[in-house]
């Protein structure tokens, strides 16, 4: 875990998946000015940390075993807790995300996700943080907000487009016992050398496995399969 500092920003995970929970913990304790209060996989326990522990963000998880994310931080806000909150979750549906808007969530992460997608979150939540004293002006708001509003996506290795990554990624996610870079190609409409490329970006950034399939005549494919985080 990184070394606790006085102006280190407090976070608390709340996952019910162990391993989700020690993975988000651990992506934490990696990110300069952060440190981890503690890891629970409960609203209920969440609660219970929050009443003998000073927290200032948490990363949670929207789907409970006791309950929605979101009825947490309803009840948390009635108990005058005034903690940020960063929803961790893998539903879409943009009107929860609206719902969480109201009731004090400043950034949402879509499961799964890699920890350079976690960091730039939580270094735009530390500039926005950190901005303090009056505002010379409608700029300054501006840039205050954008500083958590507007993530910058994440810059792609040269010749690869976000909207075949997407198509890339949906079919394999798809494909429960994995997809060599033929079977990939085939179903998204481009070359098997393309197909490969987009499969180990993949890979490189964690969200994707590879290995040999044997049993062919000829050299082994390499067989993909998703692996989330």
């Amino acid at each position: 875990m990184n070394r606790v500092t006085p102006s280190a920003i407090r976070v608390l995970v709340v996952e019910d998946d162990p391993v989700a929970a020690d993975a988000h913990a651990l992506y934490v304790s990696r990110v300069p000015g952060f440190t981890v209060s503690g890891t629970v996989h409960s609203g209920t326990d969440a609660r219970r940390h929050l009443e003998t522990h000073a927290v200032d963000l948490l990363l949670l998880d929207l789907y409970l075993p006791d309950g929605h994310g979101l009825q947490l931080v309803r009840t948390l806000r009635a108990a005058g807790h005034t903690a940020d909150i960063i929803a961790v979750t893998s539903a879409r549906d943009l009107a929860m995300v609206r719902e969480g808007v109201s009731l004090g969530v400043v950034q949402y992460v879509l499961k799964p996700f890699t920890f350079s997608t976690l960091r730039d979150r939580l270094t735009r939540y530390a500039e926005f943080r950190a901005a303090t004293g009056e505002a010379s002006g409608q700029d300054e708001v501006d840039r205050a907000i954008a500083a958590l509003r507007a993530p910058r996506p994440a810059a792609l290795p040269k010749g690869l487009t976000a909207a075949t990554l997407q198509a890339v990624t949906d079919v394999l996610r798809a494909a429960g016992s994995g997809l060599t870079a033929t079977e990939a190609a085939a179903d998204v409409g481009i070359s098997r050398i393309t197909a490969r490329r987009y499969l180990e970006h993949l890979v490189e950034s964690g969200r994707a496995a590879r290995a040999p399939q044997y049993g062919q005549v000829g050299r082994p494919e390499l067989r993909y399969r998703w692996s989330g985080h």
